[in-house]
This record gives structure tokens, sequence and C-alpha cells, in this order.
């Protein structure tokens, strides 16, 4: 039986079917109880909407880091904590297919990419 994957809204993540969820899973929305209950903030949208327009201010072929939509959502003592949300940011917006994630110049799969990533706007 071959189930169409789904992406979780809250962190950008591929879902992987389950057995159980065999009966509901057309309303299954999270990869886990953690991004049940995190959702998607105000910050979360906030972000994404930063990802983009720095993107949009450096040209189509430019990337950006993930710390440089956090320091500008974040001030000087809170962007560390930001670098995940906008990890997670980043992933919603290659569900979309706004964005790309990049490592060594090649696209990766964002629900398994480890380490630092650049984001590009997709091609």
């Amino acid at each position: 039986m071959a189930v169409e994957s789904k992406t979780c809204v809250a962190c950008g993540r591929r879902i992987e079917w389950r057995k159980k969820w065999a009966r509901d899973w057309d309303d299954v929305k999270y990869c886990s109880d953690a991004c049940r209950r995190r959702g998607v903030s105000p910050v979360d949208q906030q972000l994404e909407n930063t990802i983009l327009d720095l993107l949009a201010q450096r040209g189509r072929d430019k990337t950006i880091c993930p710390s440089d939509a956090a320091r500008v959502v974040g001030t000087d003592d809170t962007w560390r904590d930001l670098m995940e949300p906008a990890r997670r940011a980043a992933r919603r917006l290659v569900h979309r297919g706004e964005v790309e994630i990049t490592q060594a110049g090649h696209v990766v799969d964002p629900s398994t990419a480890k380490g630092p990533i650049r984001i590009r706007t997709a091609r």
C-alpha cells in the first residue's frame, strides 16, 4: 500500500506513516506531540516573512543563513534561541515550494539535513 507522504505543519519535517494512524491518516498534521503543542506562533510566521524578505533583498542566486533571519527578528541576547525556529521556518517554506535548503551548494532534504545550512529562493 503506497501512502502519500505528509509534512508536519509545525516543523516542516516529513511525517512517516504509522500503522496506528491508518484510520485517521487524513487528519494527521503533526509529527509529534511536541510539534502539536508548539504549533506555529507569530514569531514563527515573522521568521518566515523575514527569510523571504532577506532573500528578495539579496537577489535570486544568493543565499542566507538561518542566523540572518534570527538576528533580524531577535535581539542581541535572544537571536540564538531563534536558530531552531528559523530552521523550522525554512523547512515550512521548502514544503510550500518558496525556498530550497542547501549544503555545500547542493539542495538537500530538509527533513534529514544536519549541520550548517543555507537558504535560497527556489529555482
